[in-house]
């Protein structure tokens, strides 16, 4: 186990010095000045990404120079950004970036450019404003852990394939159940209309849009579950609204906007990614009377690795041990374990 350390490295903001003149301009129409680091991630994806894909359905590249561009693409798109673009996503969606006069540049976003990275349009915010954060991973929660064994490789696999055969069908029942007539309409446009784009796409090329847009999207679906799986893996079986955790320390929080804290972010879903490290230290003897887990220097799939190889001990040993809420690493590897247990 390791103490408290003495500074968190995690991002919180700092006022620069300067603007240049492309941040000028989009200072004018985005909410937070915080946020421009978005801009900067979106203005990559469209001079990267956008054209590179538009480029692999023309017939200007054949053969084994097709075969390049793709890869290079799949790594910018698929291995570079998509971890940043999806928390990014997270972030607007609890934060609109746009001002109302532009807002139509927020519709881009969702509608235009998460389908290159996996995300059907208006689905993630539909699940997780109006479902993950309402229930907190209780059963109710098309994507609640709590019914399988969180360190059961079976037990992720059953998870997985559930939520991406009948995931779409849960939420929408969710929603449709308690007549929240918003949260459906959006889900069921977005996900059908991505489903009708591809099936266009795939008339026009098939092999293209199954690796620019149809495979994307299946790796996504587990990629998300992947994530939220070790982020409510450890449930308190005394308290089961007590099942998330914090990653501090992690080079993971400066590419991904401080995702680590999720422990924090379910208690203030609003709170600027910034603020969040600060909030964590005002926190912490509440989360250690709560035994809320908090590990240091490594991220969910850290986590997600050791659950299913069972290695408690490499768990334990990157446990902050914040107020002594633990005597011993053998009595935190004890907890850990209880925490993954299956709860009918």
């Amino acid at each position: 186990m390791r103490p408290l350390p003495a500074q968190l490295l995690d991002p919180t903001y700092q006022t620069p010095l300067r603007y240049n003149r492309y941040e000028k301009f989009w200072l004018r129409y985005i909410n937070d000045s915080r946020d421009l680091p978005f801009i900067h991630l979106l203005t990559a994806i469209h001079v990267l990404v956008i054209p590179l894909a538009i480029l692999l359905y023309t017939p200007l590249l054949q053969g084994p120079l097709w075969w390049i561009a793709y890869a290079l693409y799949f790594y910018i798109a698929q291995l570079y950004f998509k971890g940043r673009f999806g928390l990014m996503l997270h972030c607007i969606c609890h934060r609109k970036l746009f001002k109302k006069e532009v807002s139509f540049l927020q519709h881009w976003v969702i509608w235009v450019v998460c389908p290159f990275f996996g995300h059907t349009p208006e689905t993630y915010f539909a699940h997780h404003m109006g479902m993950h954060h309402v229930e907190n991973n209780m059963d109710e929660d098309a994507s609640s852990t709590l019914r399988y064994q969180r360190d059961s490789l079976r037990g992720f696999l059953q998870y997985v394939l559930r939520f991406l055969v009948l995931g779409f069908r849960d939420t929408f029942l969710y929603f449709f159940s308690r007549n929240r007539k918003k949260f459906y309409v959006r889900l069921t446009a977005g996900e059908i209309s991505f489903y009708i784009f591809c099936a266009l796409m795939t008339w026009y090329n098939w092999s293209v849009t199954l690796l620019v847009f149809i495979i994307p999207f299946v790796f996504a679906r587990i990629v998300m579950m992947l994530g939220n799986w070790a982020q409510h893996a450890f449930v308190n079986p005394d308290n089961l609204e007590d099942n998330t955790i914090n990653c501090i320390n992690t080079p993971y929080n400066k590419t991904c906007w401080n995702d680590g804290y999720h422990f924090i972010h379910h208690e203030r879903p609003a709170l600027h990614y910034t603020d969040i490290p600060g909030e964590f230290l005002k926190r912490k003897s509440e989360m250690a009377s709560r035994k809320i887990l908090t590990f240091e220097g490594i991220h969910y799939l850290h986590i997600f690795l050791w659950l299913m190889t069972k290695r408690y001990d490499k768990l334990a040993s990157r446990l902050v041990n914040i107020d002594n809420m633990f005597s011993s690493e053998e009595e935190a590897i004890l907890l850990l374990q209880q925490r993954t247990r299956r709860i009918s």
